[in-house]
């Protein structure tokens, strides 16, 4: 009997931890971009100055995080973005492994990310992805396939 109790709790907490990320977002919530280099970030954090740090109803914040110059540098990036589930965007620089490499762990979890040399062009598209992502309730998701 316990250990039936056990299991169906274990299935149930799963089940929880699942739907996190699936939950619609707000008018007026804070969502989540990470820049992967020190490189870009500059130039997206001029970009997202310029627009007050919001795109349409949204505030945006931007996360920077360490340089991937290697595989496991650009995956452990990747991943962390995975697991805030008020991410919505991935910046990182062109680099066609890096990127290749980052962008799988990316496309399972439906986060957009923008590959580009100009840390402003960057946030520029992604900012307008947001503006233009029609399904609050799946932010991500719309923004992902704003992007393409």
């Amino acid at each position: 009997m316990r250990r039936t109790f056990f299991v169906s709790f274990a299935c149930a907490l799963g089940l929880a931890v699942i739907g996190c990320g699936e939950e619609g977002v707000s008018s007026g919530a804070t969502v989540n971009v990470y820049v992967s280099g020190e490189s870009l970030c500059k130039g997206a954090r001029q970009e997202l100055n310029s627009s007050s740090g919001r795109a349409g109803s949204f505030h945006v914040r931007m996360i920077c995080l360490d340089n991937p110059g290697t595989l496991a540098a650009a995956g452990a990036n990747a991943r962390r973005a995975t697991e805030d589930s008020s991410t919505v965007g991935f910046l990182i620089e062109p680099d066609p492994t890096l990127a290749s490499f980052s962008r799988s762990i990316l496309d399972a979890a439906d986060i957009a990310q923008v590959a580009n040399r100009s840390g402003q062009a960057s946030m520029a598209t992604l900012l307008d992805a947001i503006r233009r992502a029609d399904d609050p309730d799946s932010l991500r998701e719309s923004v992902y396939s704003v992007l393409g």
